[in-house]
């Protein structure tokens, strides 16, 4: 994949995994699911985002959580991931570590042809994001590669 701007400009996976973490940041702090985020930008501005990854990732997150929330009119709602059972969950994982899940998610189903912003449109409206998602049962420890085959047959 190559960014929208500059054609001799690849998109790396550091891109696409800064996308990930952000789309778990900003689902965090609006309490809504990553799907949610996902689908309130459209496709044309994921590739622009995606495209401007590099730099973006500069940038305070902060403020670009605030940005996405204005520029994409997204909405306050009433899911919040890190309401968990304390019996069950001693440590959540941090956006960071779910930016990665997601990213290696998206990268070790790629499919022929799909960039990776089809790739995450994909992942994040598959059924398993709400497993991953359910920090009580701890699918997100799994390795990538366990997680990957879950998606491909269809639930862990």
């Amino acid at each position: 994949m190559t960014s929208i701007f500059f054609e001799d400009e690849e998109i790396t996976e550091n891109d696409l995994y800064f996308l990930c973490y952000m789309i778990e940041r900003v689902a965090r702090k609006i309490h809504q699911k990553n799907r949610y985020v996902v689908n309130q930008i459209p496709k044309e501005e994921w590739l622009r985002l995606i495209s401007l990854a590099d730099v973006l990732h500069s940038e305070n997150p902060d403020k670009i959580e605030d940005e996405w929330i204005r520029d994409y009119e997204l909405q306050l709602g009433e899911f919040d991931v890190l309401s968990v059972d304390s019996e069950l969950v001693k440590t959540i994982p941090t956006q960071t570590q779910m930016g990665k899940v997601y990213m290696r998610l998206i990268i070790d189903t790629l499919q022929p042809g799909e960039n990776y912003v089809d790739g995450m449109i994909r992942v994040y409206n598959n059924e398993l994001c709400e497993t991953l998602d359910n920090y009580n049962c701890g699918a997100y420890y799994e390795p990538s590669y366990f997680i990957a085959r879950a998606y491909i047959n269809g639930g862990f």
